[in-house]
């Protein structure tokens, strides 16, 4: 019954939208902006990557860059990101899951601006009951804090929402944080910026496809 379904927040970039090859192929020029080293592998960025950013990229030049350098090299990450962007697609068996699911939201720290537009150009936006992205004013607003925006809409908007069976399906461990944060469940997908390993480390249900995300996420409020 759809009744006994949870209600899943769904992250987007390295979630639902598979993105990943861009995310690295713009990090590795934006590391190209300031010094010659050499490229990242999908799987070498999954073990490294991490928030803040800054502190990998700090990592990664051996030295914190200056605020002029990290403005550059965030700069030419957008700029790299944006290009290779069109190239990618939803992650295999999205579609097929957002048709067949009655109650489901998307949030993520991607612009809105950009957010909504994208996701409509998948035709996939009437299957959430809410779409919300990073609005740019707030500052150093972490997701946890957008996470609780976001769930005080939903259930404004409607009272059969109900946080013991409503979960979040992220990509890296900051997801799990902003779920607990918001006093709601997570499980986290391998399919993104994160490695197993670093997954694996954070306490809650790790999935490698969608479909089993789903699962999990049934399986924890069950």
């Amino acid at each position: 019954m759809h009744a006994q379904q949870a209600h899943i927040v769904w992250d987007w970039n390295g979630t639902l939208f598979d993105d990943i090859d861009a995310v690295v192929g713009a990090s590795n020029a934006a590391f190209a902006e300031l010094e010659a080293l050499p490229p990242l592998s999908v799987a070498e960025y999954r073990e490294w990557y991490r928030i803040p950013v800054i502190e990998c990229y700090a990592d990664r030049l051996g030295r914190m860059p200056s605020q002029a350098e990290w403005e550059r090299m965030d700069a030419v990450f957008h700029e790299h990101y944006t290009a290779r962007r069109d190239a990618c697609g939803l992650a295999t068996g999205a579609l097929e899951i957002l048709r067949a699911r009655p109650s489901q939201s998307l949030l993520s720290m991607y612009g809105h601006t950009e957010l909504v537009p994208l996701v409509r150009s998948f035709g996939i936006e009437g299957h959430f009951r809410r779409v919300d992205g990073r609005d740019g004013t707030s500052g150093t607003t972490g997701k946890g804090q957008y996470l609780v925006r976001h769930l005080s809409a939903l259930a404004a908007e409607s009272a059969s929402l109900d946080l013991a069976r409503t979960v979040l399906i992220g990509d890296v461990p900051d997801d799990a944080a902003a779920a607990a944060e918001a006093g709601i469940k997570a499980v986290l997908f391998t399919g993104g910026a994160s490695s197993r390993r670093e997954l694996s480390r954070v306490g809650v249900p790790v999935a490698d496809t969608l479909a089993e995300a789903v699962a999990r996420a049934e399986a924890l409020c069950a």
